[in-house]
Protein backbone atom coordinates (compact mmCIF):
# COMPACT_ATOMS: atom_id res chain seq x y z
CA UNK A 1 0.00 0.00 0.00
CA UNK A 2 1.11 3.28 -0.98
CA UNK A 3 1.98 6.27 1.81
CA UNK A 4 -0.31 8.41 -0.50
CA UNK A 5 -3.01 5.94 -0.20
CA UNK A 6 -2.70 5.56 3.62
CA UNK A 7 -1.86 8.93 4.40
CA UNK A 8 -5.49 10.01 2.69
CA UNK A 9 -7.06 7.59 5.23
CA UNK A 10 -5.90 9.53 7.81
CA UNK A 11 -7.39 12.82 6.93
CA UNK A 12 -11.17 11.68 7.17
CA UNK A 13 -13.99 14.39 8.81
CA UNK A 14 -12.92 15.20 12.37
CA UNK A 15 -14.91 12.84 14.94
CA UNK A 16 -16.95 14.03 17.32
CA UNK A 17 -18.43 11.53 19.65
CA UNK A 18 -16.28 9.19 21.75
CA UNK A 19 -17.04 5.91 19.98
CA UNK A 20 -16.17 7.63 16.20
CA UNK A 21 -12.97 9.11 17.96
CA UNK A 22 -12.05 5.20 19.09
CA UNK A 23 -13.03 3.71 15.80
CA UNK A 24 -10.44 5.61 14.31
CA UNK A 25 -7.68 5.35 16.72
CA UNK A 26 -8.32 1.10 16.43
CA UNK A 27 -8.91 1.22 12.58
CA UNK A 28 -5.22 3.36 12.09
CA UNK A 29 -3.62 0.81 14.24
CA UNK A 30 -5.21 -2.08 12.36
CA UNK A 31 -6.82 -3.91 15.41
CA UNK A 32 -10.00 -5.60 15.10
CA UNK A 33 -12.47 -4.82 18.67
CA UNK A 34 -11.82 -8.58 19.87
CA UNK A 35 -7.40 -7.91 19.79
CA UNK A 36 -8.39 -4.18 21.42
CA UNK A 37 -11.03 -5.81 24.09
CA UNK A 38 -7.92 -8.58 24.77
CA UNK A 39 -5.71 -6.19 24.95
CA UNK A 40 -7.47 -3.97 27.36
CA UNK A 41 -9.44 -6.92 29.36
CA UNK A 42 -12.95 -5.60 28.35
CA UNK A 43 -15.62 -7.88 26.76
CA UNK A 44 -16.02 -7.31 22.84
CA UNK A 45 -19.26 -6.89 23.31
CA UNK A 46 -18.95 -3.78 25.65
CA UNK A 47 -16.40 -1.85 23.50
CA UNK A 48 -18.74 -2.59 20.64
CA UNK A 49 -21.24 -0.42 22.55
CA UNK A 50 -19.15 1.82 23.38
CA UNK A 51 -18.14 2.75 19.62
CA UNK A 52 -21.33 2.49 18.71
CA UNK A 53 -22.57 5.01 21.33
CA UNK A 54 -25.01 2.78 23.23
CA UNK A 55 -22.46 2.91 26.17
CA UNK A 56 -20.48 5.56 28.19
CA UNK A 57 -17.26 4.61 29.19
CA UNK A 58 -16.05 5.66 32.16
CA UNK A 59 -12.47 8.05 32.31
CA UNK A 60 -10.51 4.77 33.39
CA UNK A 61 -11.34 2.93 30.30
CA UNK A 62 -11.14 5.67 28.06
CA UNK A 63 -7.44 6.62 29.65
CA UNK A 64 -6.90 2.43 29.18
CA UNK A 65 -8.11 1.99 25.70
CA UNK A 66 -6.27 5.56 24.68
CA UNK A 67 -2.66 3.50 25.87
CA UNK A 68 -3.55 0.39 24.22
CA UNK A 69 -4.01 1.98 21.40
CA UNK A 70 -0.31 4.62 21.79
CA UNK A 71 -2.68 7.66 21.37
CA UNK A 72 -0.48 10.66 21.58
CA UNK A 73 -1.04 12.34 24.61
CA UNK A 74 -2.16 15.30 23.00
CA UNK A 75 -4.68 13.50 21.46
CA UNK A 76 -5.47 11.28 24.63
CA UNK A 77 -6.80 14.79 26.15
CA UNK A 78 -8.88 14.74 22.70
CA UNK A 79 -10.31 11.62 23.46
CA UNK A 80 -11.22 12.53 27.14
CA UNK A 81 -12.98 15.86 26.27
CA UNK A 82 -15.40 13.99 23.48
CA UNK A 83 -16.12 11.60 26.21
CA UNK A 84 -17.00 14.29 29.11
CA UNK A 85 -13.93 14.77 31.09
CA UNK A 86 -11.57 17.02 31.37
CA UNK A 87 -8.10 16.77 30.06
CA UNK A 88 -5.77 14.78 31.72
CA UNK A 89 -2.19 15.79 30.80
CA UNK A 90 -0.64 19.83 30.82
CA UNK A 91 0.91 21.55 28.47
CA UNK A 92 3.59 23.88 29.66
CA UNK A 93 6.46 25.59 27.43
CA UNK A 94 9.42 25.20 27.67
CA UNK A 95 10.08 27.92 29.41
CA UNK A 96 7.68 26.90 32.18
CA UNK A 97 9.29 26.73 35.64
CA UNK A 98 7.80 23.20 35.94
CA UNK A 99 10.29 21.89 33.11
CA UNK A 100 13.22 23.25 34.28
CA UNK A 101 14.54 19.65 35.18
CA UNK A 102 13.25 18.98 31.58
CA UNK A 103 15.24 21.48 30.07
CA UNK A 104 18.07 21.53 31.92
CA UNK A 105 18.72 17.84 30.53
CA UNK A 106 18.08 18.63 26.93
CA UNK A 107 20.97 20.94 27.36
CA UNK A 108 23.09 19.00 28.94
CA UNK A 109 22.89 16.78 26.27
CA UNK A 110 23.18 19.00 23.47
CA UNK A 111 26.33 20.65 25.32
CA UNK A 112 28.02 16.62 25.92
CA UNK A 113 27.63 16.37 22.56
CA UNK A 114 30.41 18.70 21.46
CA UNK A 115 31.66 18.65 19.46
CA UNK A 116 30.00 16.83 17.48
CA UNK A 117 26.41 18.50 16.34
CA UNK A 118 23.21 18.01 18.11
CA UNK A 119 19.44 19.62 17.78
CA UNK A 120 15.97 19.39 19.56
CA UNK A 121 13.06 19.71 17.66
CA UNK A 122 8.97 19.66 18.17
CA UNK A 123 6.73 17.55 16.74
CA UNK A 124 6.15 19.40 13.51
CA UNK A 125 10.19 19.46 13.28
CA UNK A 126 10.60 23.45 14.33
CA UNK A 127 13.69 23.74 15.64
CA UNK A 128 13.55 24.20 19.81
CA UNK A 129 17.27 24.54 20.70
CA UNK A 130 20.76 23.53 18.94
CA UNK A 131 24.17 23.14 19.93
CA UNK A 132 27.08 25.63 18.86
CA UNK A 133 28.65 22.89 16.47
CA UNK A 134 25.30 23.11 13.97
CA UNK A 135 25.76 26.75 13.02
CA UNK A 136 28.68 25.84 11.19
CA UNK A 137 27.22 23.57 9.30
CA UNK A 138 24.79 25.82 8.01
CA UNK A 139 27.00 28.49 6.85
CA UNK A 140 25.68 30.72 3.75
CA UNK A 141 22.39 29.34 3.98
CA UNK A 142 20.21 32.37 3.20
CA UNK A 143 18.96 34.42 6.48
CA UNK A 144 14.97 33.47 5.14
CA UNK A 145 15.33 30.23 5.68
CA UNK A 146 16.86 30.14 9.33
CA UNK A 147 14.41 32.24 10.54
CA UNK A 148 12.23 31.30 13.51
CA UNK A 149 10.01 28.73 13.31
CA UNK A 150 13.33 27.13 11.92
CA UNK A 151 11.50 23.79 9.91
CA UNK A 152 14.36 20.95 10.14
CA UNK A 153 13.36 18.57 7.00
CA UNK A 154 11.96 22.35 5.02
CA UNK A 155 15.82 23.05 5.74
CA UNK A 156 17.10 19.92 4.69
CA UNK A 157 14.76 19.34 1.38
CA UNK A 158 14.57 22.94 0.36
CA UNK A 159 16.90 23.71 -2.37
CA UNK A 160 18.69 26.88 -1.02
CA UNK A 161 18.82 24.97 2.14
CA UNK A 162 20.94 22.46 3.00
CA UNK A 163 19.66 19.79 -0.25
CA UNK A 164 22.31 21.35 -2.87
CA UNK A 165 24.97 20.13 -0.15
CA UNK A 166 23.85 16.94 0.74
CA UNK A 167 26.11 14.29 -1.45
CA UNK A 168 23.67 11.62 -1.36
CA UNK A 169 20.51 13.75 -1.75
CA UNK A 170 18.04 11.32 -2.72
CA UNK A 171 18.26 8.73 -0.09
CA UNK A 172 18.97 11.00 2.75
CA UNK A 173 15.60 12.56 1.58
CA UNK A 174 13.81 9.18 1.36
CA UNK A 175 15.07 8.52 4.67
CA UNK A 176 14.00 11.46 6.02
CA UNK A 177 10.04 11.07 4.30
CA UNK A 178 9.52 7.82 5.52
CA UNK A 179 10.48 8.88 9.10
CA UNK A 180 7.94 11.78 8.47
CA UNK A 181 5.14 9.18 6.50
CA UNK A 182 5.45 7.21 10.11
CA UNK A 183 4.83 9.68 12.20
CA UNK A 184 1.83 10.77 10.25
CA UNK A 185 0.79 7.49 10.67
CA UNK A 186 0.86 7.51 14.05
CA UNK A 187 -0.90 10.89 15.01
CA UNK A 188 -2.61 11.68 12.25
CA UNK A 189 -1.75 15.27 12.68
CA UNK A 190 -2.96 17.68 10.26
CA UNK A 191 0.21 20.25 9.91
CA UNK A 192 2.34 17.10 9.28
CA UNK A 193 0.06 16.02 6.81
CA UNK A 194 0.97 19.00 5.36
CA UNK A 195 4.47 19.24 5.54
CA UNK A 196 4.60 15.70 3.90
CA UNK A 197 2.99 17.02 1.25
CA UNK A 198 4.85 19.75 1.01
CA UNK A 199 8.48 18.12 0.99
CA UNK A 200 6.84 16.06 -1.56
CA UNK A 201 6.68 18.71 -3.78
CA UNK A 202 10.42 20.26 -3.91
CA UNK A 203 12.69 18.64 -6.28
CA UNK A 204 14.58 16.00 -4.96
CA UNK A 205 15.88 13.21 -7.56
CA UNK A 206 14.22 9.81 -6.94
CA UNK A 207 15.87 6.84 -5.46
CA UNK A 208 17.15 5.11 -8.21
CA UNK A 209 18.43 1.81 -6.39
CA UNK A 210 17.54 0.39 -2.96
CA UNK A 211 19.12 2.39 0.12
CA UNK A 212 22.72 1.37 0.68
CA UNK A 213 25.32 2.03 3.70
CA UNK A 214 28.34 1.53 1.72
CA UNK A 215 29.78 -0.28 4.98
CA UNK A 216 28.47 2.46 7.06
CA UNK A 217 26.56 1.00 9.93
CA UNK A 218 23.83 3.24 9.47
CA UNK A 219 23.01 5.61 6.72
CA UNK A 220 24.52 8.70 6.69
CA UNK A 221 24.14 12.25 6.11
CA UNK A 222 26.94 13.37 3.81
CA UNK A 223 27.28 17.14 4.14
CA UNK A 224 28.96 18.90 0.98
CA UNK A 225 31.07 21.36 3.18
CA UNK A 226 34.29 23.64 2.00
CA UNK A 227 35.29 21.03 -0.85
CA UNK A 228 35.36 17.91 1.15
CA UNK A 229 32.75 15.38 2.33
CA UNK A 230 31.51 15.58 5.97
CA UNK A 231 29.48 12.19 6.87
CA UNK A 232 27.29 11.62 10.13
CA UNK A 233 25.28 9.03 11.29
CA UNK A 234 22.33 10.25 13.85
CA UNK A 235 20.37 9.15 16.59
CA UNK A 236 17.38 10.08 18.19
CA UNK A 237 16.28 10.51 22.04
CA UNK A 238 12.64 11.15 23.00
CA UNK A 239 11.54 11.53 26.91
CA UNK A 240 10.96 8.08 28.17
CA UNK A 241 7.65 8.46 30.49
CA UNK A 242 6.42 12.36 29.55
CA UNK A 243 3.19 13.43 31.18
CA UNK A 244 3.08 16.71 30.16
CA UNK A 245 2.47 16.96 26.13
CA UNK A 246 5.27 19.67 25.42
CA UNK A 247 7.82 16.69 26.57
CA UNK A 248 6.34 14.25 24.88
CA UNK A 249 6.05 15.58 21.68
CA UNK A 250 10.34 16.50 21.85
CA UNK A 251 13.21 14.92 19.92
CA UNK A 252 16.55 15.40 20.50
CA UNK A 253 18.95 14.39 17.13
CA UNK A 254 22.47 13.93 17.88
CA UNK A 255 24.72 13.44 15.29
CA UNK A 256 28.03 11.05 15.21
CA UNK A 257 31.09 10.98 13.05
CA UNK A 258 30.72 8.33 10.23
CA UNK A 259 34.58 8.59 9.35
CA UNK A 260 37.76 10.22 10.84
CA UNK A 261 37.75 13.23 8.45
CA UNK A 262 34.50 14.06 9.71
CA UNK A 263 35.13 13.98 13.70
CA UNK A 264 38.56 15.78 12.79
CA UNK A 265 37.12 18.67 11.42
CA UNK A 266 34.77 18.73 14.00
CA UNK A 267 37.43 18.95 16.53
CA UNK A 268 38.91 21.74 15.00
CA UNK A 269 35.72 23.55 14.29
CA UNK A 270 35.12 23.13 17.90
CA UNK A 271 38.96 24.53 19.02
CA UNK A 272 38.61 27.58 16.64
CA UNK A 273 35.25 28.09 18.45
CA UNK A 274 37.24 28.52 21.70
Amino acid sequence: MNAHASLARAEPAKPVLIGDHLREWRQRRRMSQLDLAGEAEISARHLSFVETGRAAPSRDMVLRLAERLDVPLRERNVLLVAAGYAPAFPQRTLDDPALRSAREAINLVLKAHEPNPALAYDRHWNLVSANRMVAPLLAGVPPYLLGQPLNVLRLAFHPEGLAPRTVNLAEWAAHLLERLHRQCEATADPELLKLYQDLKSYPIPARSAPITTDNNVALPFKLRLKGEILSFFSTTMVFGTPVDITLSELALETFFPADELTAERMRQMAASMK
